[in-house]
């Protein structure tokens, strides 16, 4: 063997070592995340997933919408494709959901086998939801003696429901009945409501389907428990890393959309088939009041234990149901300054 030879066998014996002891990549940690409803608080968690920044952040995420909220949405005429539709065995196993509080706190202190989790973000804390009407209701204090639909019981709808109630002084016994499963375009035009509290998603469609956008609830100043992130609460003491990488990939995607509205404009499209411009103008002026820093709905939190009565609920002080050190480190380390400023 010449010295040529020599060498050349040498390299390729070493280039195998080295490829053998070398560590193999690390592959991205895995995350069930369940967005519950159709609803523009989900959009930026599929911008995230369609714009590579899970990946940035070392994330394989399978994300789906619940079947039962993809089925309510559908009486109101938007179909999610079947691809993304999720059983509800894999919501109730998914790490991570993505959803309003106080239904997430109701669902803890009223169902035996819920998944005990702790809300660490919330991206809406204020109400920002509408009373959508029947067209001969002329004002709010019409829908005394009437029928308000919600979706169910301990939802964000049906807490702004409750909570309208007693900025109004009325009762569910004499002034006015709340209908379960009634927040949809179908129970209103059937008769079965006579108006519904719904999200952007519905009040941006209500003219083209002959309804009356009725009302803003947020002209009352109601703090809610509304959509954010809320983690199993075994899997966040093991995992702490990966909630902050997910967090971060969310306030980049709501940076996101902020500085590129074509990317949210595809996420409404591909998810839920919203291809009208105006619709699209409605549910985009939203995006732009959800905060940079979300920071866990303490106020909402305490409305919900306010409003609702059961005895497991009594027995939780709010700071039970929500950790703000997420949102405070990537606060306090100039992180969510520097999303929105690049």
């Amino acid at each position: 063997m010449t010295a040529i030879t020599r060498f050349g066998a040498l390299c390729i014996a070493a280039a195998v070592t080295m490829t053998l002891a070398a560590p193999a990549l690390a592959e991205n940690d895995k995350i069930n995340v369940s967005l519950g409803d159709v609803s523009l608080n989900k959009v930026a968690f599929i911008v995230a997933a369609e714009n590579g920044l899970y990946d940035k952040y070392g994330l394989d995420v399978h994300q789906f919408i619940t079947s039962q909220a993809a089925n309510r949405i559908k009486k109101s005429g938007i179909v999610v494709p079947d691809d993304y539709i999720g059983t509800s065995k894999e919501r109730d196993e998914a790490q991570i959901a993505v959803g309003g509080g106080s239904p997430l706190i109701a669902s803890m202190t009223l169902e035996a086998n819920a998944t005990d989790r702790v809300i660490v973000a919330t991206t809406d804390s204020t109400a920002r939801f509408h009373i959508i009407a029947r067209p001969e209701i002329e004002s709010i204090d019409d829908l005394k003696g009437k029928r308000l639909g919600y979706s169910s019981f301990g939802s964000v709808s049906h807490l702004m429901a409750r909570a309208l109630l007693q900025k109004k002084g009325w009762s569910e016994e004499d002034d006015i009945s709340l209908m379960e499963e009634g927040m949809d375009y179908s129970a209103l035009s059937a008769g079965k409501v006579d108006a519904f509290i719904g999200s952007s998603i519905y009040y941006s469609m209500a003219s083209a389907k002959g309804m009356k956008d009725l009302i803003d609830l947020g002209e009352y100043d109601i703090p809610i428990a509304g959509s954010g992130i809320n983690v199993e609460r075994a899997y966040l003491e093991g995992h702490r890393d990966v909630v902050e990488r997910f967090l971060k990939a969310m306030v980049e995607s709501y940076a996101l959309m902020r500085k590129d509205r074509a990317a949210f404009d595809a996420a409404l499209v591909k998810w839920y088939g919203i291809n009208a411009q105006d619709q699209q103008d409605t549910m985009y002026e939203q995006v732009l009041e959800v905060p940079e820093k979300p920071y866990p709905a303490v106020e909402g939190i305490r409305l919900v234990k306010a409003i609702y009565h059961q005895r497991e609920l009594k027995r939780y002080p709010a700071d039970h149901f929500y950790d703000a050190s997420f949102i405070e480190d990537l606060d306090k380390s100039g992180f969510i300054a520097r999303a929105y400023a690049d």
